[in-house]
């Protein structure tokens, strides 16, 4: 996609040394929107239990609070890339955030499972439309080199604090009400929503650009993607045999490989299948959907089991796990050199020996439960794991592409780790009936899975060629 050349207020600003305040405003619009992006999943996880037993969920089925929003923003992910494209970045960008105020609000209000995991998919939709525009805002406005390296710099950091700044919020609210914790995005949107309406650049989609949504792929991705999760989710309560189940398993059956179908025979589908150097992109989406996907599910068992059964409150649960995800947003603005020194293969391949270490040492939590010995370390090496490996993993699917493509690649990769997030909270949520160390247990297979798919990307192949090396 060619980006448009920016306005040229912007330009000037940042041709001289110093930036405007229109250029660091806008800047801190577009970071402070993939902050609560970031977050989302974090302020969700630490608040399950009191939605659990306010609107009376089963456990079981909790996951659903925090897949809502990984299903929306991963499954129609390439849609919302497609729609920006199509319709402009300015009034896309705009249009999201108003959208995620009110699906906030709407997510406070909410007196079920259904409208909640509702509103919460439609967030997940509308950061798909925003997070990797702002990317392409950045790239439009800020020129190459140190300028927009620094920009891309603050970007990152926002993205990668977001995480630890949800669990901290989500303690301090959860304490006063759930609710409150879904809410408090809606007013963050609308400032952001009033602030962009002054800086984010106007752009015009290219003129001679057939409108081709691709709305198939995107509704059979995301209806084949929600009924394979109720179907497994299900069989704990109904068993394999039940109409519903037996129905939703068949549905995913023909839905997802439809859409396989019609991304091969579209006149322009959602992603292409010639990319170059495929298969480090591959390897780079299996083993981010293993690492993200066996984080996500180590925290739902340890939020759960450290409330319900250890009796601890929202603040002291938030805190106890900030300690895997801290380490990445202290180390966010280095990360890009460490992979410089000792390669994005290497560093994926040592980073992936540590998370499946940490889960292992989770297996020992009980009651009552003893942080410094029975949580700690397992969080200590979850976040050395995710130091290493995170960036690089990102950068590894991308660096062996054509410029041109490098953003389709980005956006194939993001699907796959936001993909395997969901599978993977749907299958600890059908493991956890059996214990919390039966779906530990399965969490560790997974990360030993991520560490197996990394070490291909180091282990001598006579049938890699050079560009993949």
């Amino acid at each position: 996609m060619t980006l448009p050349t920016s306005p040229s207020h912007h330009g000037q600003a940042t041709a001289g040394a110093t930036w405007s305040p229109a250029l660091w405003g806008l800047l801190f619009v577009l970071a402070g929107n993939m902050l609560i992006d970031a977050l989302e999943v974090s302020v969700a996880i630490v608040a399950l239990p009191a939605v659990g037993e306010d609107l009376d969920v089963a456990p079981h089925q909790l996951h659903w609070v925090v897949t809502g929003f990984a299903v929306g923003f991963g499954a129609l992910m390439l849609f919302g890339t497609r729609v920006v494209a199509l319709l402009g970045r300015r009034p896309v960008y705009l249009a999201a955030l108003l959208v995620f105020a009110a699906a906030s609000l709407a997510s406070a209000y909410a007196d079920s499972l259904v409208p909640l995991v509702a509103t919460r998919l439609v967030k997940g939709f509308c950061a798909a439309l925003t997070a990797p525009t702002g990317l392409a805002i950045i790239a439009s406005v800020f020129p190459e080199g140190r300028p927009r390296g620094r920009a891309v710099s603050v970007y990152t950091l926002f993205g990668a604090s977001g995480f630890s700044a949800g669990l901290l919020l989500s303690g301090l609210l959860t304490e006063a009400g759930w609710r409150w914790t879904f809410a408090f995005p809606a007013p963050v949107a609308l400032l952001l929503f009033v602030c962009g309406l002054r800086l984010i650049p106007r752009d015009a989609p290219a003129p001679d650009r057939p409108r081709r949504y691709d709305a198939a792929g995107a509704l059979t991705l995301t209806g084949g993607t929600l009924l394979l999760v109720h179907a497994v989710t299900s069989v704990p309560a109904t068993g394999w045999a039940d109409p519903s189940t037996v129905a939703a398993f068949l549905g995913a059956a023909v839905l997802l490989p439809a859409f396989v179908r019609i991304e091969l025979t579209a006149r322009a589908p959602l992603f292409r299948l010639d990319l170059p150097a495929g298969r480090p992109l591959i390897r780079s989406a299996l083993g981010a959907a293993a690492l993200n996907g066996s984080y996500l599910g180590m925290l739902l068992v340890s939020t759960l089991h450290l409330q319900r059964a250890g009796g601890w409150s929202p603040l002291q649960t938030g805190l106890a796990l900030l300690p895997a995800s801290l380490p990445l947003a202290l180390s966010a603005l280095h990360s890009g050199r460490l992979v410089s020194r000792f390669t994005a293969a290497r560093l994926i391949a040592v980073g992936a020996v540590f998370p499946p270490l940490g889960y292992v040492l989770l297996l020992r939590l009980d009651t009552p439960v003893r942080y410094a010995v029975d949580v700690l370390p397992s969080m200590l090496l979850v976040g050395a794991g995710f130091v290493l490996s995170f960036t690089a993993l990102h950068m590894q699917a991308t660096s062996a592409v054509p410029a041109g493509r490098q953003a389709e690649a980005s956006g194939l990769y993001q699907t796959g780790v936001q993909m395997g997030a969901v599978l993977m909270l749907a299958l600890v949520a059908a493991v956890q009936p059996a214990g919390h160390r039966a779906a530990l247990l399965l969490v560790t297979a997974v990360g030993v899975l991520g560490l197996l798919i990394a070490l291909g990307g180091v282990l001598p192949d006579r049938n890699r060629t050079l560009e993949e090396r």
